[in-house]
């Protein structure tokens, strides 16, 4: 799914967010909601808040779940961090273990991430010219809320 988001004022994300809870809270409570394994459903809410924390902080993000055709694999979310085109990694975790959340950003999942980054460049008339880099985002969930650590430029595109 490729969505295109705008960034808007900090209470407008706020107010976004809280619906988007209200109507996710409402469907579990009407046996609506798909059943999902717990990590998935770990994931797909950590990178919604990802999302609201990054656009909070500055990024314009312009695609979620980003897919090609032909590859295997996603980008979870695409962004502009001021002049920089960032391809984001979001690894949630509902508790702090020993081993941080970014550490699963092993060396298969960054070859995939490349692979994905360019075919995405390939569709990018100005692609030569674009500052690019990949960030990690690790969220930590509680009931309570999230802790983010947004890590830039957490590895190399070569």
């Amino acid at each position: 799914m490729n969505t295109a988001i705008t960034t808007r004022g900090s209470w407008t994300l706020n107010t976004q967010q809280r619906v988007l809870r209200a109507i996710d809270s409402i469907t579990k409570k009407l046996g609506r909601t798909p059943v999902t394994a717990p990590h998935l459903a770990t994931g797909a809410r950590g990178e919604e808040e990802a999302l609201f924390h990054l656009r909070r902080n500055g990024y314009t993000i312009i695609a979620r779940q980003w897919r090609s055709a032909k590859l295997r694999g996603d980008i979870d979310l695409i962004g502009w961090d001021g002049n920089t085109l960032c391809f984001i990694e979001v690894k949630a975790r509902s508790s702090r273990d020993w081993i941080p959340a970014e550490a699963a950003v092993d060396e298969e999942k960054k070859r995939m991430l490349r692979r994905m980054a360019r075919a995405y460049l390939q569709r990018c008339d100005n692609a030569d010219d674009l500052h690019t880099r990949f960030d990690v985002v690790s969220v930590y969930l509680s009931d309570t809320g999230a802790e983010f650590e947004i890590l830039k430029d957490w590895f190399a595109f070569a």
